[in-house]
């Protein structure tokens, strides 16, 4: 999760919530929940298509 939060610039409230609300995937392994790099570089990725159009 720092990763992501570091990479999004973002805090971990938001993060959680993009988590929650589907805008960013994740898995769960155990009791962990990781963010595939993939996964940032879809949403990042979607959003920048987004502020263009």
């Amino acid at each position: 999760m720092p990763q992501a939060m570091a990479r999004l610039q973002l805090g971990s409230f938001a993060v959680y919530d993009l988590l929650r609300s589907g805008q960013l995937a994740s898995i769960t392994l155990g009791r962990a929940r990781r963010i595939p790099a993939h996964a940032l570089t879809a949403f990042i990725r979607t959003r920048l298509e987004q502020d263009a159009a």
